[in-house]
């Protein structure tokens, strides 16, 4: 980004945090209807100050409510209850002087990067003249002068997503929303595109007051936020408010910042997810989300954890600079191995078990029998699909079967993604077959 004083028409104005709410929400409620019926309920007594001169970083784990809660902000969803209030009047629909930049591009290929950011201003009314002007200086300030004429096909990823803080800050918003913007990107572009943006929020060239950021990468919430708000999950409320007072601009490596990242990811962690130490119950429900973590990757990180450097015993902030550029969020696959009791997550560290040791020092028969006892005993769901295809003469079941129960207490989406991740775990511990194509599980080759 390329900081052009001039090209936004308002003095520039250094953002001072604290001087009041610019939007506030009050008891927000947020449920889905279900296929099956019933109501899914996401979001759940959500209240909520977004201070002037203030960024706020929205953290929680995938399924928590985050991009829900921004769009219902927006005015881009209606909640069931409660309501949102900006600069001290009811949302109802987009609202003037919120503007948002998603975690996708959202560009429209068949136009140009200036009339990509003028069609953001087409909803102002504006006349033709100003609205062009406006869009050549957002287009300046993000420092894409030079590319007006480009299309996004000629772009690269940072490229067009200045595109989209370009058409974001062209309708001079108060209030600027963020739903992961650099998760898209590179790690160097991302860091690259940070930066440039603090800056420009630090000099107060950019037209906002308050900015609201979604990310699932903790230390990026600390080098960007003023306070970090952390959603819980099933349904999604509010947890912890952490304010964030080092002074900017902050240094990754700065000791005190790695210290403040490391207390974050203990306080996100520090309830435990107890290891059963018995099969479970057959009373116990079986629709619980399951996280999204591929049994490869289990494996990799388990033998990654067991040696050098971590030697069994890691700093979760470590683990996730490891992960970052190819995997993103690691709090799903931190979750399965807890689950399993492979892992033990806790207050910020993740430590490897004596059942983990043994599942890395294994061979691959080994290993699928440990996966397998623990698929049994901790994982409700699994457990049911063999006991029905047990039951069954012709030890087959549909998936629409197993569909069906979970859309009881689960969305579509979620539903979709347990059923998903139950299958990669039952294939690869043998515990039963299935057939894409037929949508039908088996016993065919179980073993």
């Amino acid at each position: 980004m390329v900081h052009n004083a001039s090209a936004i028409a308002r003095e520039p104005q250094p953002p001072s945090p604290g001087s009041g709410p610019i939007a506030q929400l009050r008891g927000i409620r947020k449920t889905f209807p279900k296929a099956s019926g019933g109501d899914l309920l996401v979001l759940d007594d959500i209240n909520l100050d977004l201070n002037d001169g203030e960024i706020v970083c929205l953290l929680g784990r995938s399924g928590s409510g985050k991009s829900t809660m921004l769009r219902i902000i927006a005015g881009l969803l209606s909640p069931t209850s409660g309501e949102v209030l900006f600069e001290g009047r009811p949302v109802h629909g987009p609202a003037a002087g919120i503007g948002m930049v998603f975690q996708t591009f959202a560009l429209f290929p068949w136009l140009t990067v200036l009339k990509n950011v003028e069609l953001g201003l087409e909803a102002l009314g504006l006349p033709a003249d100003e609205s062009r002007q406006r869009a050549l200086a957002a287009v300046d300030l993000i420092g894409l002068d030079g590319f007006e004429s480009a299309y996004p096909k000629e772009l690269s990823g940072g490229m067009r997503q200045r595109v989209g803080f370009a058409r974001a800050t062209a309708i001079h918003p108060r209030l600027l929303l963020m739903d992961e913007a650099f998760s898209a990107l590179d790690v160097l572009t991302a860091e690259n595109l940070r930066s440039e943006f603090l800056q420009l929020w630090g000099d107060g060239s950019l037209p906002i007051r308050s900015v609201l950021m979604v990310t699932h990468n903790i230390e990026e919430a600390v080098l960007m936020g003023d306070r970090i708000v952390v959603l819980g999950i099933n349904p999604g409320r509010i947890t912890d408010i952490i304010p964030i007072s080092l002074a900017r601009p902050r240094d990754r490596f700065d000791p005190v910042l790695r210290e403040m990242v490391d207390s974050v990811y203990g306080q996100m962690t520090a309830r435990p997810i107890p290891l059963t130490r018995q099969p479970i119950p057959a009373t116990l429900p079986i629709a619980e989300r399951l996280p999204r973590a591929p049994v490869n990757r289990m494996a990799g990180f388990l033998a990654t954890l067991a040696n050098s450097p971590f030697d069994g015993r890691a700093d979760l902030p470590d683990i996730d600079d490891l992960f970052n550029a190819t995997q993103g969020e690691v709090f799903p696959l931190l979750e399965a191995l807890h689950r399993f009791g492979l892992a033990r997550l806790e207050a910020g560290d993740i430590t490897l078990t004596d059942l983990g040791r043994r599942f890395v020092d294994s061979d691959l028969e080994g290993r699928k029998t440990i996966f397998r006892g623990q698929l049994l005993m901790q994982v409700p769901l699994a457990s049911h699909i063999r006991s029905v295809l047990d039951t069954r003469p012709e030890q087959r079941a549909p998936l629409v079967r197993f569909r069906v129960e979970l859309e009881d207490h689960l969305s579509e989406q979620d539903a979709e993604m347990t059923l998903r991740t139950v299958i990669d775990w039952g294939r690869y511990a043998e515990l039963f077959a299935y057939d894409d194509d037929a949508e039908v599980f088996s016993l065919e080759n179980p073993e």
